[in-house]
């Protein structure tokens, strides 16, 4: 996590440090090139290399997109404490090429619940739109 850019006071970045290197450092991660690049209270980018995730059209792969969105989701929500997805919606825009970027940010809350919005870009083009609804005790 030397390079991440985080936004939050020392007591955040203690707390979080762990969450993204464990993320950062997962198999499937890996396997899709996402990396954890910027967290900011309930919020986070991820950037994925689209190398390897082509369709048989030559774009990238709608569940490759679906993962990077869900990965910025999941760091998002789980800084604090854990939280669970209990339903996700993504509205695919344009075919995507070229590296990825997505940026989760929170949107509201209930006693139970709560609301992330996730932007998928690939440069300043809208690829796609995910919502996604965690839930926590």
């Amino acid at each position: 996590m030397n390079d991440l850019h985080h936004t939050g006071g020392d007591d955040f970045t203690r707390r979080v440090r762990e969450r993204v290197e464990a993320f950062n450092g997962s198999p499937y991660a890996h396997l899709l090139g996402m990396e954890i690049t910027e967290v900011w209270p309930r919020g986070a980018r991820v950037t994925m290399n689209p190398e390897g995730k082509e369709n048989p059209h030559g774009v990238i792969h709608g569940g490759a997109i679906f993962s990077l969105a869900d990965q910025a989701f999941a760091i998002a929500a789980n800084q604090e404490e854990m939280q669970v997805a209990t339903s996700v919606y993504i509205t695919f825009m344009v075919p995507a090429t070229g590296p990825l970027e997505a940026v989760a940010e929170f949107l509201g809350e209930t006693e139970h619940t709560a609301l992330y919005r996730v932007m998928v870009k690939a440069g300043d083009r809208l690829v796609a739109s995910f919502d996604g609804v965690t839930f926590r005790k």
